[in-house]
């Protein structure tokens, strides 16, 4: 039986080159293979791995979501408010995953029924969201929590992170709306060409609209974890978080073109930004040089996107 060495690197490419690097950080770094280590790089991981989910969900119906790091901002400021004014947990939990919702549905709708492209939306939410974050904070943080907000993102379940339960359970339902469900069927197809789903008479805008509905709220869920774990608020976190989640999708084998991919792909591929992230901090690499790094990775992302395209 001949060995198809092509297929198994397209198939299982990105899980090799996460093992490969692990690998090569245990090497370099006796650290990183420290159980702390490892919970922390999860626990990490774990606000960008919620992100790309969504994320995950608007590049395969073939758009783009360059706001969710100023959602991110917005949501969690919004929550922190709540929480220094007394609004009890469940209030300032719906508070901020309402927050994220709604940024969510004017991004879809603006796309859908404005008929403007998802790359100057979601842009323009960018700067309104991140404007919105330092209006309402006076552009300073906003921290203090009690202790049922700061379990979301410090608490323990049967000694598992609380972050790291919420993105397992989000890759979970992720898994499950796309490949069981009416959404995830059209999502495909909407990225594969949206011109057939529309003379199938399927109403394509509803979906796209959910797809960044979607975005918005795993944005606004990555804020909670975020701020809780922080215990603050701040007007200038989730800056440049949009690349690092785009970043984990693609590496994670979505088509930027859209209609492939998995969130499957998708989690191994947050995991690898974070494993690099800190492996870089464990090897002691200059910060401006991690910089470097990242947009490396970005491009590189990319670049095999493309080779896969060209491959299919």
């Amino acid at each position: 039986m001949k060995l198809d060495v092509k297929h198994i690197l397209k198939t299982y490419g990105i899980f090799l080159a996460f093992l490969l690097i692990c690998i090569i950080l245990a090497i370099l770094s006796p650290v990183f293979l420290r159980w702390n280590n490892i919970l922390n790089v999860i626990r990490q991981s774990s606000i960008y791995g919620v992100m790309a989910v969504g994320m995950t969900f608007v590049i395969l119906s073939g758009g783009i979501d360059l706001s969710v790091g100023s959602v991110l901002a917005l949501s969690g400021i919004i929550a922190a408010g709540a929480a220094t004014a007394g609004v009890g947990i469940f209030g300032i939990v719906a508070l901020g995953l309402l927050v994220g919702v709604l940024c969510g549905l004017f991004n879809g709708l603006m796309i859908t029924l404005g008929k403007i492209t998802p790359f100057v939306i979601t842009l323009g939410m960018m700067s309104i969201a991140r404007g919105l974050t330092l209006i309402y904070s006076g552009g300073r943080p906003i921290s203090g929590f009690e202790g049922a907000f700061r379990f979301i993102g410090g608490g323990f379940i049967l000694g598992i992170p609380f972050p790291i339960v919420i993105l397992a359970v989000t890759v979970l339902i992720g898994w499950l709306v796309l490949t069981q469900t009416r959404l995830g069927r059209y999502t495909y197809a909407i990225g594969g060409n949206e011109e057939t789903v529309k003379l199938s008479g399927i109403n394509s805008n509803f979906y796209k609209t959910m797809v960044y509905v979607i975005s918005g709220l795993t944005s606004a869920m990555s804020a909670l974890i975020l701020t809780s774990r922080l215990n603050s608020g701040g007007p200038n976190v989730g800056q440049a978080y949009e690349l690092d989640v785009i970043a984990a999708v693609v590496i994670g084998g979505t088509s930027l073109s859209g209609g492939r991919g998995s969130v499957w792909g998708t989690l191994v591929g947050a995991l690898m930004i974070s494993v690099i992230n800190n492996g870089m901090n464990l090897l002691g690499i200059n910060p401006f040089f991690q910089l470097v790094v990242k947009g490396v990775i970005i491009i590189g992302a990319v670049f095999l996107d493309r080779l896969r395209d060209q491959a299919n």
